[in-house]
Protein backbone atom coordinates (compact mmCIF):
# COMPACT_ATOMS: atom_id res chain seq x y z
CA UNK A 1 0.00 0.00 0.00
CA UNK A 2 2.79 2.43 0.86
CA UNK A 3 4.34 1.78 -2.57
CA UNK A 4 1.21 3.13 -4.32
CA UNK A 5 1.17 6.23 -2.12
CA UNK A 6 4.84 6.93 -2.86
CA UNK A 7 4.30 6.46 -6.61
CA UNK A 8 1.36 8.88 -6.53
CA UNK A 9 3.38 11.44 -4.56
CA UNK A 10 6.32 11.18 -6.98
CA UNK A 11 4.05 11.37 -10.04
CA UNK A 12 2.75 14.75 -8.86
CA UNK A 13 6.19 16.28 -8.17
CA UNK A 14 7.25 19.10 -10.49
CA UNK A 15 10.17 18.34 -12.81
CA UNK A 16 12.36 21.08 -14.30
CA UNK A 17 12.10 21.43 -18.06
CA UNK A 18 15.00 22.57 -20.19
CA UNK A 19 15.01 24.10 -23.68
CA UNK A 20 17.76 21.75 -24.83
CA UNK A 21 19.75 18.80 -23.57
CA UNK A 22 23.49 19.17 -24.09
CA UNK A 23 25.23 16.04 -25.26
CA UNK A 24 28.92 15.38 -25.54
CA UNK A 25 30.36 12.15 -26.89
CA UNK A 26 33.14 10.87 -24.66
CA UNK A 27 36.32 9.26 -25.95
CA UNK A 28 36.71 5.48 -25.50
CA UNK A 29 36.71 4.52 -21.79
CA UNK A 30 40.31 3.40 -22.05
CA UNK A 31 41.18 7.06 -22.71
CA UNK A 32 38.82 8.64 -20.15
CA UNK A 33 39.48 10.13 -16.76
CA UNK A 34 36.63 9.09 -14.47
CA UNK A 35 35.28 10.85 -11.38
CA UNK A 36 32.67 9.95 -8.78
CA UNK A 37 29.79 12.24 -7.85
CA UNK A 38 27.60 10.87 -5.08
CA UNK A 39 24.51 12.15 -3.29
CA UNK A 40 25.36 10.18 -0.15
CA UNK A 41 26.35 13.28 1.80
CA UNK A 42 29.79 11.88 2.58
CA UNK A 43 32.07 13.70 5.00
CA UNK A 44 35.37 13.58 6.81
CA UNK A 45 35.72 13.51 10.58
CA UNK A 46 35.54 17.11 11.74
CA UNK A 47 33.49 18.33 8.78
CA UNK A 48 30.34 20.23 9.65
CA UNK A 49 27.17 18.22 9.21
CA UNK A 50 24.81 18.53 6.29
CA UNK A 51 21.87 20.87 6.82
CA UNK A 52 18.35 20.24 5.62
CA UNK A 53 18.26 20.64 1.82
CA UNK A 54 21.94 21.64 1.88
CA UNK A 55 22.86 22.22 -1.77
CA UNK A 56 26.60 22.57 -1.17
CA UNK A 57 29.14 19.92 -2.09
CA UNK A 58 32.42 18.64 -0.74
CA UNK A 59 35.54 17.65 -2.63
CA UNK A 60 37.58 14.54 -1.83
CA UNK A 61 41.08 13.97 -3.09
CA UNK A 62 41.71 10.73 -4.96
CA UNK A 63 43.80 9.18 -2.15
CA UNK A 64 41.30 9.90 0.65
CA UNK A 65 39.67 6.83 2.15
CA UNK A 66 38.71 7.89 5.68
CA UNK A 67 35.29 9.06 4.57
CA UNK A 68 32.09 8.73 6.59
CA UNK A 69 28.49 8.46 5.50
CA UNK A 70 26.96 11.76 6.58
CA UNK A 71 23.52 11.67 4.94
CA UNK A 72 21.08 12.39 7.81
CA UNK A 73 18.03 10.61 6.38
CA UNK A 74 17.01 7.42 8.21
CA UNK A 75 15.12 6.27 5.10
CA UNK A 76 17.77 4.13 3.44
CA UNK A 77 19.78 1.04 4.29
CA UNK A 78 23.32 1.91 5.38
CA UNK A 79 24.51 -1.69 5.72
CA UNK A 80 26.04 -1.81 2.23
CA UNK A 81 28.20 1.22 2.93
CA UNK A 82 29.14 -0.15 6.36
CA UNK A 83 30.35 -3.36 4.71
CA UNK A 84 32.15 -1.69 1.80
CA UNK A 85 32.54 2.02 1.10
CA UNK A 86 32.73 1.18 -2.62
CA UNK A 87 28.99 0.51 -2.69
CA UNK A 88 28.47 4.28 -2.54
CA UNK A 89 31.93 5.62 -3.34
CA UNK A 90 33.56 3.12 -5.76
CA UNK A 91 37.03 4.65 -5.65
CA UNK A 92 38.86 1.33 -5.22
CA UNK A 93 36.98 -0.17 -8.18
CA UNK A 94 38.03 2.82 -10.32
CA UNK A 95 41.66 2.35 -9.24
CA UNK A 96 41.43 -1.32 -10.29
CA UNK A 97 39.87 -0.41 -13.63
CA UNK A 98 42.63 2.13 -14.30
CA UNK A 99 45.32 -0.43 -13.41
CA UNK A 100 43.74 -2.89 -15.86
CA UNK A 101 43.52 -0.25 -18.62
CA UNK A 102 39.72 -0.37 -18.73
CA UNK A 103 39.62 3.37 -18.01
CA UNK A 104 42.32 5.88 -18.79
CA UNK A 105 42.65 7.17 -15.26
CA UNK A 106 41.03 8.15 -11.99
CA UNK A 107 40.21 11.82 -11.47
CA UNK A 108 42.27 13.75 -8.94
CA UNK A 109 39.10 14.88 -7.13
CA UNK A 110 35.62 13.48 -6.50
CA UNK A 111 32.47 15.17 -5.22
CA UNK A 112 29.67 14.52 -2.78
CA UNK A 113 26.35 16.28 -2.45
CA UNK A 114 23.56 15.65 0.01
CA UNK A 115 20.70 14.09 -1.88
CA UNK A 116 17.64 15.36 -0.02
CA UNK A 117 16.73 18.52 -1.95
CA UNK A 118 13.67 20.60 -2.67
CA UNK A 119 11.82 19.90 -5.90
CA UNK A 120 13.28 22.81 -7.86
CA UNK A 121 16.95 22.15 -7.10
CA UNK A 122 17.52 25.78 -8.13
CA UNK A 123 20.71 26.25 -6.12
CA UNK A 124 22.24 23.11 -7.59
CA UNK A 125 21.15 23.93 -11.13
CA UNK A 126 22.31 27.54 -11.04
CA UNK A 127 25.18 27.65 -8.52
CA UNK A 128 26.73 24.58 -6.95
CA UNK A 129 26.16 22.28 -9.95
CA UNK A 130 28.10 24.49 -12.38
CA UNK A 131 30.80 25.06 -9.73
CA UNK A 132 31.14 21.30 -9.28
CA UNK A 133 31.25 20.77 -13.04
CA UNK A 134 34.08 23.31 -13.33
CA UNK A 135 36.16 21.42 -10.75
CA UNK A 136 35.67 18.20 -12.68
CA UNK A 137 36.36 19.79 -16.05
CA UNK A 138 39.50 21.50 -14.69
CA UNK A 139 40.61 18.06 -13.44
CA UNK A 140 40.42 16.62 -16.94
CA UNK A 141 37.35 14.49 -16.25
CA UNK A 142 35.61 12.94 -19.28
CA UNK A 143 33.18 10.62 -17.48
CA UNK A 144 31.34 10.83 -14.17
CA UNK A 145 29.86 7.92 -12.23
CA UNK A 146 26.81 9.17 -10.33
CA UNK A 147 25.99 7.11 -7.27
CA UNK A 148 22.63 8.30 -6.00
CA UNK A 149 21.58 7.38 -2.48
Amino acid sequence: MADKAIRKWVADRPVPEFDSTPFVEAPPLSECTVAIVTTAGLRRDGDTGWGKQDASFRVFERAERDIKLGHPSPNFDRSGYAADMNVVYPIDRLEEMAAEGIIGGVAPQHLTFMGAQDETMNTMRMDTGPAAAKILKDGGVNVVILTPV
